[in-house]
């Protein structure tokens, strides 16, 4: 019998193949990047046997679970386990607690496809629980500064040039503001969560102790940072990235409107991606109306129809310059700026592109800190 497994830290580093076989609601609220689920019972199912386990106890559960997954149900799914084992002969597998659903997994497939196929001990509950405890210990112990600036100054693409960057929103699949949503969706944010804490554990491994991140809210569309992250983030040291707005308003327009276009239509198609295009740009102006106020929404809306209408015509894109630079100067940059003074006494360098990667890259971290220790909050 292939032997079942609590080294949680070298699943995750080296990418072991994993197949989750909670139902499908149960992975949908919170999964681990790269997880294959074959679950052992689907939603309903589980839902079933739940409500069996609750008014007549664990046998009966047990019984009612063997009567729904049986016969063709049942092979099919065995089917689908061997499949995988098969693919993935070093893999494991796992349920919620690693109890009776792995157990009942692990015989099966034993009995009925001759595969020996372990899974991990403590399951999907204890690997979460071993990435939070991760995640809090580097919190705790290692070294963070923001990027800020205003919006559209190219924060992500400084990032991209220095290797301790931790892409926020790129593992919560938004770009953090008002307009932020792209053409897929989020991960849920349990998913987000366990992303970012692998990411921190393979950085770790890798000896890294200093990371730079973007200066984020908490939440970055519907995806929140843990909170004693966002805390370490709100008292570290920030750095300020600084751009004409010419070039702001021409980088927004690239990955607002051009990029964020072309997302939709690769997805859809012509026409109906750029009708879930436009729709998109019309919600997020929409979803600040009232911070805008009226007379100015109505205006900026008007001129991001006109310019959607020549897009769609002509796929000309200069008219969205009008609506972007509006925003820019009446609402975005007032509340940056206003931001930028309530953060002054913690931006320790501020400049153009080139010399914030610089600076960057050369930093200094703080002197590290000790497992036991705690940084003055």
């Amino acid at each position: 019998m292939a032997e079942n497994t609590t080294a949680f830290e070298r699943l995750f580093l080296e990418g072991v193949p994993m197949m989750d076989v909670r139902a499908p609601v149960e992975f949908g609220k919170g999964a681990f990047p790269g997880v294959t689920n074959l679950p052992l019972m689907d939603d309903r199912e589980r839902e079933r046997v739940g409500t069996a386990y609750k008014h007549h106890g664990q046998q009966a559960a047990i019984d009612l679970g063997h009567t729904l997954v049986a016969g063709a149900l049942k092979q099919a799914r065995i089917e689908a386990w061997a499949a995988f084992a098969k693919a993935h002969p070093e893999g494991y597998l796992y349920c919620f607690r690693g109890g009776l659903r792995s157990q009942i997994t692990q015989q099966w497939l034993k009995a009925e496809a001759g595969i020996d196929y372990p899974r991990v001990v403590g399951g999907y509950k204890a690997l979460r629980t071993f990435l939070i405890e991760r995640t809090e210990a580097s919190v705790a112990t290692c070294d963070f500064v923001c990027l800020g600036g205003m919006t559209g100054i190219g924060k992500t693409e400084v990032l991209a040039e220095l290797s301790n960057a931790v892409d926020l929103e790129a593992l919560a699949n938004h770009r953090g503001s008002g307009f932020g949503k792209r053409a897929t969706p989020q991960p849920a944010p349990i998913a987000f969560e366990n992303a970012l804490a692998i990411d921190l554990l393979k950085r770790r491994a890798q000896g890294q102790a200093a990371f730079v991140v973007e200066d984020e809210s908490r939440m970055i569309g519907s995806c929140a940072l843990p909170l004693s992250l966002f805390r370490r983030m709100q008292r570290s040291p920030l750095v300020w990235l600084e751009d004409s707005l010419e070039s702001r308003v021409a980088r927004i327009l690239g990955d607002y409107v051009v990029g964020l276009c072309a997302e939709f239509v690769a997805l859809q198609g012509e026409g109906p991606g750029f009708e879930a295009f436009a729709a998109r740009l019309r919600q997020s102006l929409a979803g600040i109306a009232k911070r805008l106020g009226g007379e100015r929404y109505q205006r900026l809306a008007t001129i991001m129809d006109d310019a959607l209408r020549v897009q769609q015509a002509s796929g000309a894109v200069e008219g969205h310059r009008g609506w972007i630079e509006g925003l820019l100067k009446e609402y975005y940059d007032p509340m940056y700026a206003y931001q930028r003074d309530a953060k002054g006494e913690r931006i320790e360098f501020s400049g153009e592109r080139a010399a914030v990667i610089e600076y960057l890259r050369q930093r200094r971290p703080a002197s590290p800190i000790g497992p036991g220790e705690a940084r003055e909050p």
